[in-house]
Formats: structure tokens, sequence, C-alpha cells
């Protein structure tokens, strides 16, 4: 792994929580799934290293051992928002697991990207309307935007700033008891205080758009860019 952030919540400030994460070397517990997104031209599966067994389906239009910064990545290509057909192959989708939902614990998904579009689901269990709530990473006009609906309420945060800037970013949704922040590039750029209640859905977690759409009532919301690795890890 090339970059870790470990969840760690340390105090709370002024009615937020400041969470503080530090790089590790192994693993520290907290790690629900790394998907490290290095697999080889032609793979059909990506790989879990926690050693959890939290396998991912590649869909055949996602592409595969692109170069990144120090190894490989994902492409994911620009597709024409709201127009039939639905591409289910743009899609890496990871079977619905109890380590993959925050349930009531302190949870974040962490994200290495880079795009120069501006629109797109990056990674979610769940969507709008789905039964046990749900979460979500998007990137709606180059602004990073973090989702939390649970079984108290929604909290949804959006960044100040654009990172659909070609280079490469690192993008951290977290939730905790006191309330949600929004990190890029390890920095905390937006943060609303609540508590969302419990989010456990049956739905498996996606990558790249929504599972259940048709591009007409109900926009995939496909991604276009690169993905490095993502981590979700849970306390």
């Amino acid at each position: 792994m090339r970059y870790r952030r470990t969840l760690a919540v340390t105090a709370v400030l002024t009615c937020v929580f400041a969470a503080a994460a530090t790089p590790a070397r192994a693993s520290t517990g907290y790690e629900m799934a790394v998907w490290n997104l290095d697999e080889s031209r032609g793979s059909h599966w990506m790989a879990d290293s926690t050693g959890r067994g939290h396998t991912g389906r590649i869909g055949p239009e996602v592409g595969i051992g692109m170069p990144t910064e120090s190894s490989r990545g994902y492409r994911f290509d620009r597709l024409e928002p709201d127009t039939p057909p639905t591409r289910p192959g743009h899609l890496v989708s990871v079977p619905d697991h109890p380590d993959l939902d925050p349930g009531d614990r302190d949870f974040a998904v962490t994200v290495r990207l880079r795009t120069t579009h501006k629109f797109g689901n990056i990674v979610q269990k769940g969507q709008a309307t789905v039964p046990g709530g749900s979460f979500k990473m998007q990137i709606p006009s180059g602004r990073p935007t973090c989702t939390f609906r649970g079984s108290v309420g929604t909290l949804e945060m959006w960044s100040p700033v654009r990172i659909n800037d070609g280079n490469w970013h690192t993008v951290r949704c977290l939730r905790v008891r006191d309330g949600v922040a929004l990190l890029i590039d390890g920095q905390e750029v937006v943060s609303k205080p609540g508590w969302t209640g419990t989010i456990a859905n049956t739905w498996p977690v996606s990558i790249g758009g929504k599972l259940d759409c048709d591009q007409i009532d109900v926009g995939c919301d496909y991604y276009a860019g690169d993905l490095d690795w993502i981590v979700i890890e849970a306390a």
C-alpha cells in the first residue's frame, strides 16, 4: 500500500470533532477493506489486501493496469450523463458485508483519485431511498461531497474547492458520533456536527456509479477519471 490513513478520533472542539489520522506501516485493525487497485490488465477481480476477503467484480469497461504515481490503478472513461443505455460494465461491485456498513461505528472511506471531469459517483453503498441508509462520495461540479444517510438523519458536505485539475488528490469522508468531516489531501475542508444514526443496508459497494439506474428517471452518475486506491475503515 502506497499511502494509508488510520481512523483515530481524538477530541470534540467547538461542537464539531477533530479526527487525527496518521500514516500506517502495517494493519491497524481499523481497516475493513483496502483495495489497492493494482491488478494487471485482463483481471476480473479486485483484491482486498486486508485478508477479510472483500473481493470486487471488475466490469469489462473499467480500465485496468493504468500507471499511477507509484504503481497501477483503474481508469473510468467519460460517459454522457443521463443518456441511455445503462453501462453496468463501467462499475466495480463488492458484495454486501457488515464490515462495509458504517452501522453505529466511527467510519471512514478514503480514495486517491485524479480527474478533469465534473460529475460522477465515486464510491457508495446503497442509494437515496434504500432501507437501512447509505453512504456516498461523489464529485459534482468537480467538488467532492460526502453523504451519510442513517436512521436518525442525513448529513451531507460539499467541498468549497474543486479538485478536477488533473492532479492526484486524496479525499476522505469521515463519520463519528459527534459529526462528519470531509478532508482533501489531509486537510479538513468542511465538517458538520450531528449524528446520522445507524447505517446498514444489504446493497453491494459500488465503485464508478450507481447500480440501480435507467439513465432516464434515475441517472447512473458514472464517474470519469482515475482511481489509485480505496480504503474503508471502522472502529
